[in-house]
């Protein structure tokens, strides 16, 4: 199969894990049972060995559409053929088929709207990346694969067939995966359905009959799992405008989250390219606790307080599991696992030969100063939200914020955790800046102890000192790196923080800079930024990358909070924001950037890049409602 797109995808989950599903009725991503677990279906980054999951028709002439069941994270696709009309119906039962909290399963529904039509079934698993060896059989209720650390099933009453291709055949396919697979042929009528459930393999003596659904239970367990979505859906309180992309960047949140612990991953995906063929491709299956500030403010200001609070939760364990110099880890499993290593998986090829392709994450183990920022604005939010913090937090909190006067001075990784080049980078230190002010002004509304004099002196100190080494009076803006001239899309969270106003003359030159296009020495061209100029910064990597999608919401943001006083600002902002809603997927998704023409490119979706769209949605909408816009 010919690689599909990043853009042409939706998704499905079950707050455990998530599958990417094709707009050619394949499933190509999946991993088993957590969203970083191995990948069961893995031919996005290998579309020979990693193995796939597609139903579709056999005509090969068919017309595609696809989209959500309004208000769910249900996915149709449905192909349009000469004889006849089919939808097959993807989602993640939450709680499973039996309704208990057990492991994730997947559910494909195929419907015949109008006609007949034949079609196939490819079920080709790929355990453990492509590394596992499996087996398959076929029983009474479907097809059974087993690996030597996990088996699954594929149940349905529709009767299956193994894959009876010989090796050279299979080759002529382009199917090399560690094992057999089922390639099945079936006619469909108008009005018949077949419902095909792929889960673990019960244990010897359990109820696989549990998972083989008549064609009653199938449309019960649709019907149930679109209520469980619009029963949630339902608690957004944001009704201004662009409501649909900001529901739906919220039911993408949700499917990110992780069930029990409330952590949500970056991306549910693993080294999709920043730049085709390059070497730009990590692993975004963890929790930042840089996110942590955006999440809760995001998820609280559009009523979801009950996520705000899990996820609160999850912050608080990690703050009691500071280091014993009081640093913090900057970015998690989402159980809280510690351990990251990062790993290159050199038998696949990589998305469109985009190699390596990289497991884990090394930048665990990097100092990145700006999270301590993120941390503690992430606990003002909620403490003056949602519910005031415990003391116990609070001791916690302020061995950190002790830790970060000791510390602030350092050089580091930054945000965009450059690897091998340490420098004193803008971002962090205004983030260590906010970490003393919030650290403050918790103290100062809780009246809990804290070394207030001393937080007081450096917090002005490091204003001061990024006021002198990181702004650029030459060129009027807010740079990088101390002493630099190169620019940076993560200083416009300047205005965000607090830091500083949006109409001082630092950033409104900031921003005239930035809104200039590459050639002429800015970062945004038609609304896309650029997160820095890749060619003037010391990322030690020699690929090129995409527009990054976070940096247009925050420049929007930035401009919204100018356009209060600045009408003609304001316009601008609102251009740019609804121009960027278009470069959203079919679905509304947002991989991490955007490519030169304008496809997604990162790994996808990208959950900072949806809270961010929240955020700037929000407080434009309030802006243009004050300006009766």
């Amino acid at each position: 199969m010919a690689y599909q797109p990043i853009e042409n995808h939706g998704i499905i989950g079950d707050m455990k894990t998530i599958a990417l599903c094709a707009m050619n009725g394949m499933i190509d991503w999946f991993c088993f049972p957590r969203f970083d677990s191995p990948s069961v279906f893995g031919a996005i980054l290998d579309d020979k060995r990693g193995g796939y999951f597609r139903i579709a028709p056999v005509e090969e002439r068919v017309t595609t559409k696809q989209f959500y069941w309004p208000d769910t994270n249900v996915l149709v696709t449905r192909f349009f053929c000469t004889d006849g009309v089919v939808d097959v119906v993807d989602y993640m039962p939450v709680g499973g088929v039996g309704g208990e909290d057990g492991s994730p399963e997947v559910v494909r529904r195929v419907s015949m709207v109008r006609g007949s039509l034949d079609l196939l079934i490819d079920c080709y698993p790929s355990f453990n990346y492509g590394r596992t060896p499996h087996t398959a059989s076929i029983g009474k209720h479907g097809a059974l694969f087993e690996s030597e650390d996990l088996s699954l099933a594929l149940t349905s009453e529709t009767e299956l067939s193994l894959d009876e291709l010989s090796g050279n055949q299979r080759e002529e396919r382009g199917i090399l995966t560690n094992g057999p697979g089922v390639h099945t042929r079936f006619t469909l009528s108008e009005g018949d359905s077949a419902t095909f459930v792929l889960h673990e393999a019960p244990k010897e003596g359990s109820h696989a009959e549990s998972h083989r659904l008549s064609m009653e239970e199938s449309h019960q367990l649709f019907e149930r799992t679109v209520a469980f979505w619009r029963d949630w859906i339902s608690q957004c309180t944001y009704t201004g405008r662009w409501r649909e992309i900001v529901r739906r960047s919220a039911l993408v949140l949700k499917l990110l989250t992780h069930h029990q612990t409330g952590a949500i991953v970056a991306a549910p995906t693993c080294s999709l390219p920043e730049h085709i063929g390059g070497e730009r491709n990590w692993d975004y299956r963890y929790t930042w606790i840089r996110d942590a500030a955006f999440t809760l403010y995001s998820l609280l200001r559009i009523g979801f307080t009950e996520e705000a609070a899990q996820f609160m939760k999850w912050i608080e364990a990690r703050a009691h599991e500071l280091a014993e110099d009081g640093s913090l880890q900057i970015m998690y499993g989402v159980d809280g696992e510690h351990e990251l290593a990062e790993r290159t998986l050199d038998h696949l090829e990589g998305y469109k030969g985009s190699s390596p392709v990289r497991i884990g994450n090394g930048a665990y183990q990097q100092r990145q100063l700006d999270i301590y920022g993120a941390l503690m604005d992430a606990v003002y939010l909620y403490n003056k939200y949602a519910t005031p913090i415990s003391y116990d937090l609070w001791i916690d909190l302020r061995r950190l914020v002790n830790w970060v006067c000791e510390n602030w001075k350092q050089k580091d990784a930054g945000i965009w955790e450059f690897r091998g080049a340490e420098k004193d980078f803008t971002y962090s230190k205004l983030m260590c800046w906010v970490a003393l002010d919030r650290g403050i002004r918790l103290a100062d509304q809780l009246a809990y102890p804290s070394e207030r004099d001393r937080w007081h002196q450096v917090r002005d100190e490091i204003y001061e000192t990024i006021m002198e080494h990181g702004f650029n009076e030459e060129l009027g803006s807010f740079v990088e790196y101390f002493d630099g001239d190169t620019l940076d899309a993560a200083t416009l969270v300047m205005p965000l923080v607090f830091f500083v106003s949006p109409t001082d003359r630092r950033m409104v030159g900031t921003l005239d800079q930035t809104l200039r296009s590459p050639r002429e020495g800015g970062l945004v061209s038609n609304s896309l930024t650029y997160r820095y100029n890749v060619s003037n910064s010391p990322d030690n990597l020699e690929s090129k990358e995409g527009t990054f999608n976070i940096c247009s919401f925050w420049l929007v943001d930035a401009m919204t909070r100018e356009g209060a006083s600045n009408p003609e600002r304001l316009d601008h902002a609102r251009l740019i924001f609804e121009q960027m809603l278009g470069y959203a997927n079919h679905l509304g998704l947002f991989a991490e950037e955007t490519g030169p023409t304008g496809e997604a490119l990162g790994n996808f979706p990208q959950a900072f890049t949806h809270l961010a769209l929240i955020s700037a949605a929000y407080n434009l909408d309030r802006i243009l409602s004050d300006h009766r816009l």
